[in-house]
Order: structure tokens, then C-alpha cells, then sequence
């Protein structure tokens, strides 16, 4: 595994980190999740995401006690704050309100007596900016969170927040969690240029494009029965991504990483960690085997002529946009 800092910060991460949203307290069984956790560990993964929205709350307690055995200085956690989590009006956003009772509610589910990295999991247009700002770097003076972050915020977002965390001396957000794999590159424009500026790294979700990227959708052919996108509830990201056009482009790209020696996620994880202002790729993972394979993605160099090609292929789904 190799390892890097988190934008400007001291910490560093593993390259590949593994998250929970759509696995660890719905489908996976705590034997799946325990296994899976304990291979990250064996594989040098010392990173783990989830967040309190994720199943109100089930995705925080199943990952918290699936670390639970492992010493709390061995590993990176960290969770998120901001979509609704009851029915009263200061249930959800950024408010000070909101920050300070959910974090303390993530503690307890997590079991933890402090979170690594407090991600705001979306921007809150009700909140003032510099409440939200506020009510981080005082979670940060009482060492409940040693981080604080931000998720999918646009590029005036956080170089507003950067201007005001300069201006008043506050602790500076370290990282954005943004979506980022071959087919959503909306980053690579404004978002990576003005993170770069203000020393905030990315970490990465949905690398494979919800599994799009591990090649097991073929175009023309049946959904496999056990995937997610046979799922009649599937979402709409996933379903967006399921196009023929979308399927084809996957399958040459998929020839292209044969060709290399290497699997198609591989490749599309090397493809994410190629940019130097990304700090770490989320993977989700409901069998210790998908670690075992995405985690060599660190080893892979891509030559120029490879990241062509993969541009070339790319090309024939120019401006590809799926709804989130």
C-alpha cells in the first residue's frame, strides 16, 4: 500500500480507502463486513469512510463495531454531517445546531471518542458559511474531530470557505469528497485548480462508477442477476450508467487493461490516483476478494500511451452526464 498526505495536512491516507454506504449495514452481514475490514488491514488500507446518513445511522454503528478490535491509533475514520437524519427543521443542514448534535450522535454509533476527518456532506445554502466554519473549528479545540472537510461543494464553495477560514483564523478544510471515475469529470475543470490554490485534497467516491468500471455489465447482454443494477430499486446514477453507448466504451476500455496485464478496475483506480491532488479512492467492497484486487491498483503506472488510448475510447461518450 502507499500512503498520502491529506491536501496540506500531516495525515496521510491510504491510497485506496474503503467506504460503507451501499454495503456495511444493509446487505453485507457482520461476518462479511468483519472479513472485509480485517482484509483492508492486511492489505495496508488504514482509511475507512462512512457517514450518519447512511441508513440513518446503521452504516456508523455496523463500521464502528467492525473496528472496534483494532487500536484506534491504527486507522483514519472518518464520517459526514448535513442530510436529514429526523422530521424537525433543525434535522439536517450545516447549521451550528445540527453540526454539534450530530457529530456527538456519530461518536456514540461509532464508538469512537473522536472522528479523524468531519466531512460536510453537502454545501447548506440556509446556513452561513461561516457558522458552519465556526462550529467545526470548535469541534476541532474540543478534539472531537481532528479534521474538518467538505463533499461534493463547488469550486466558489470552497474557495469562499478557504477565504473565510484564512480570514478569521480559523483551522483550513483539508479535503473534498467528490465523485470522480472516468465518466464524472466535472473535477478536473475548476474544483482540482482552486483545492490545489487552498491545500485541500480529494478523496474520491464512486472510482468504478458504481461498478460499472469492473467490467461485469456487458452491453447487449442480461444484467447479471446478483449485481446491483438488476435491482428494480437501482438508482438513478447507476441506471444512467447502464446505457449501450456507456457499456461498448466499457468493454473496449476493458480489452485495453487485458492488454496491460491488469483488471479493468485496476486500471480505472490508477486511472483516478493518476492526478496528484487526489488523496485517496473509495472502494466498496462486500467480499475480501474485491479488496484483494482493487488494492494492487497502487502498483499500476499508466504510460502516456495507455492514458491516450483511454481518452480516444472515452471520446465516443463526450459529455456524458448522469443525474446524482
Amino acid at each position: 500500500m502507499k500512503y498520502r498526505r491529506v491536501g496540506k495536512s500531516g495525515i496521510k491516507v491510504s491510497e485506496i480507502g474503503l467506504g460503507s454506504w451501499l454495503t456495511y449495514g444493509t446487505a453485507t452481514e457482520k461476518e462479511a463486513a468483519d472479513a472485509c475490514i480485517r482484509q483492508a488491514f492486511d492489505s495496508g488500507i488504514n482509511f475507512f469512510d462512512t457517514a450518519n446518513a447512511y441508513n440513518r445511522g446503521a452504516g456508523e454503528e455496523a463500521m464502528g463495531a467492525a473496528l472496534k478490535p483494532y487500536p484506534r491509533s491504527s486507522y483514519v475514520l472518518s464520517t459526514k454531517v448535513f442530510f436529514p437524519m429526523g422530521k424537525g427543521p433543525n434535522d439536517r443542514g450545516l447549521s451550528r445546531k445540527h453540526i454539534m448534535e450530530q457529530c456527538n450522535a456519530s461518536l456514540k454509533r461509532l464508538g469512537v471518542e473522536y472522528i479523524d476527518i468531519y466531512f460536510c456532506h453537502r454545501f447548506d445554502q440556509e446556513s452561513p458559511i461561516e457558522e458552519t466554519l465556526r462550529a467545526l473549528d470548535d469541534l476541532t479545540a474540543q478534539g472531537k474531530i481532528l479534521y474538518a472537510a467538505v463533499s461534493e461543494w463547488s469550486a466558489a464553495q470552497i474557495a469562499e470557505a478557504s477565504g473565510i477560514s484564512e480570514r478569521l483564523n480559523l483551522r483550513p478544510l483539508v479535503a473534498n469528497q467528490p465523485i470522480y471515475n472516468m465518466f464524472e469529470r466535472y473535477i478536473e475543470r475548476e474544483v482540482l485548480p482552486v483545492s490545489d490554490r487552498a491545500g485541500i485534497g480529494q478523496v474520491l467516491f464512486s472510482p468504478l462508477a458504481q461498478g460499472i468500471l469492473t467490467g461485469k455489465y456487458k452491453p447487449g447482454a442480461e444484467l447479471p442477476a446478483d449485481s446491483r443494477g438488476a435491482n428494480e430499486s437501482v438508482n438513478g446514477v447507476l441506471k444512467s450508467y447502464l446505457r449501450n453507448d456507456v457499456l461498448e466504451c466499457v468493454s473496449q476500455l476493458d480489452r485495453l487493461a487485458q492488454d496491460a496485464g491488469i483488471t479493468l478496475a485496476q486500471l480505472s483506480l490508477a486511472w483516478v490516483l493518476r492526478h496528484p491532488g487526489v488523496c485517496s479512492a473509495l472502494i466498496g467492497a462486500s467480499r475480501p476478494s474485491q479488496i484483494q484486487e482493487n488494492v494492487k491498483a497502487v502498483e499500476v503506472a499508466l504510460t502516456n500511451d495507455v492514458l491516450n488510448e483511454i481518452e480516444r475510447i472515452l471520446k465516443s461518450v463526450e459529455g456524458f452526464a448522469p443525474l446524482r
